[in-house]
This record gives C-alpha cells, sequence and structure tokens, in this order.
C-alpha cells in the first residue's frame, strides 16, 4: 500500500476485506487532491464488473466512516498493461516478462532505465536479474535501488 498515505489503517483494512470478498486484492490506495483512488487486481485480470461491485461496496463504507468531509471522487480500477510492481511477489509473478526498471546506480550519481526480461528474483539476497533488450547483458540490480518497476507491454 502506498506509505504516504492518509486513510485510517482500519479503513484501509475494511477497503481490503471489500476487494478479498469480491475475489480481487486491493494493490494500493492513494487519496490526491479530491481524488480516492483504489487499485484492485486478480489472478485472472480485474473486468469492468468487478471495479463496479468493489466501488459499490468501498462508497458504502466510506459513507458510514464519514470520509471525506468535503466531496471526493472514488475511482477504482485494474493496474493496467504497463502494471507497476507493488510488492516483492510481483518480481517473482512476473519471471520471464519484460520489465522497465528504474533505478540508482550506486557507482554512479544517476538513474539508469533498463528494459528487459526479468530473468530472476532472488528474495534472500533482494535482487533482480534483467537481461537489457539494447545490449543483451544480464544486469542485477538490488531491491533497494530500484525507484520503479513495471510490466513493459509487448506491442
Amino acid at each position: 500500500m502506498n506509505a504516504s498515505n492518509p486513510l485510517d489503517p482500519e479503513l484501509l483494512d475494511e477497503l481490503a476485506d471489500v476487494a478479498k470478498t469480491s475475489g480481487c486484492m486491493l494493490l494500493d490506495c492513494e487519496f490526491k487532491g479530491s481524488v480516492l483512488r483504489l487499485i484492485i487486481d486478480r489472478e485472472e485480470g480485474v473486468t469492468i464488473e468487478d471495479c463496479q461491485v468493489v466501488s459499490r461496496q468501498a462508497s458504502a463504507i466510506l459513507d458510514v466512516a464519514d470520509f471525506g468531509g468535503n466531496r471526493y471522487l472514488l475511482e477504482v480500477s485494474s493496474p493496467g498493461l504497463d502494471r507497476k510492481f507493488y510488492s516483492d511477489d510481483d518480481y517473482d509473478r512476473y519471471l520471464g516478462s519484460n520489465v522497465r526498471i528504474t533505478w540508482r546506480d550506486p557507482t554512479a550519481s544517476h538513474k539508469t532505465t533498463t528494459v528487459g526480461t526479468l530473468e530472476t528474483f532472488d528474495q534472500t539476497r533482494n535482487q533482480v536479474t534483467v537481461k537489457d533488450a539494447s545490449t543483451s547483458e544480464s544486469l542485477s540490480i538490488s531491491l533497494k535501488h530500484i525507484d520503479l518497476a513495471r510490466l513493459e507491454p509487448e506491442l
């Protein structure tokens, strides 16, 4: 979940339960400006109906909790084709997939973006290996240096 989220942890747990009872998992919850965005996922993919069901149930919970004394917009969506990785489990789940990883190279003073195939995820060493699409070189990247990892859709 989003670490900078101002929502009450109990409310977040209730929203996660709503997603779970609908056969989904709540990946992220973000409140920015006047938009409360819930990102849900499920193994076989998210449908519009999934979003509608979670939206209706979450809205009822938010009303009871008197969330957002002012007006807000509730948005429920899937993570999309170019989904970002929300947890370490995503590295394991998407082994063999094309990824785009933005990371801080500890030997340089800049960020690097690597696009390639996610080859390995070593949970013990907290690192991944990516075969760079442009150089065919395998790069080992520590998870602590990764700023953003997402799937790279095949066109």
